[in-house]
């Protein structure tokens, strides 16, 4: 009898703890197809992980970009053509749920390119909308 006392706990939590792994390896292919999308040289689908919308926010240096599409200009801007672009890599995430439809991860950026290598640090604020995670907040620097 007391054994199964200790059973049911465990088994609760298991099954607590599975969503969360599936929702971290959701997280972790929409990153990974942003990876691919860029080192493609295609800054449209790179956006796909990115909610489209006004309110999502881009930070990066000392401004703040509001809006899918001025972020998406910016990057057009900011990395024209595929040797701009380079090839990206991220290292050190860190995927956390923070609810059942909300996360953040933190990490490293690596571009390496012909002329240089660029890296830096950045934090995605991730939501769950109609089924997709989507990051709705990145600070990047």
């Amino acid at each position: 009898m007391y054994r199964y006392l200790f059973i049911i706990p465990l088994t609760f939590l298991s099954f607590c703890s599975a969503p969360v792994e599936q929702d971290v390896l959701e997280i972790r292919k929409v990153m990974e197809d942003q990876v691919e999308a860029w080192n493609d040289a295609d800054v449209e689908t790179f956006m796909q992980g990115y909610w489209d919308d006004d309110d999502m926010a881009f930070t990066s240096g000392k401004s703040i970009t509001f809006g899918w599409q001025p972020a998406l200009d910016r990057y057009l801007k900011s990395y024209p053509g595929k040797e701009g672009m380079g090839e990206l890599a991220f290292s050190d995430l860190q995927i956390k749920r923070t609810s059942t439809s909300t996360a953040f991860t933190t990490g490293q950026w690596t571009l390496f390119r012909t002329a240089d290598t660029l890296t830096g640090r950045f934090t995605l604020i991730w939501e769950k909308i109609d089924g997709d995670w989507l990051i709705i907040v990145d600070h990047s620097s």
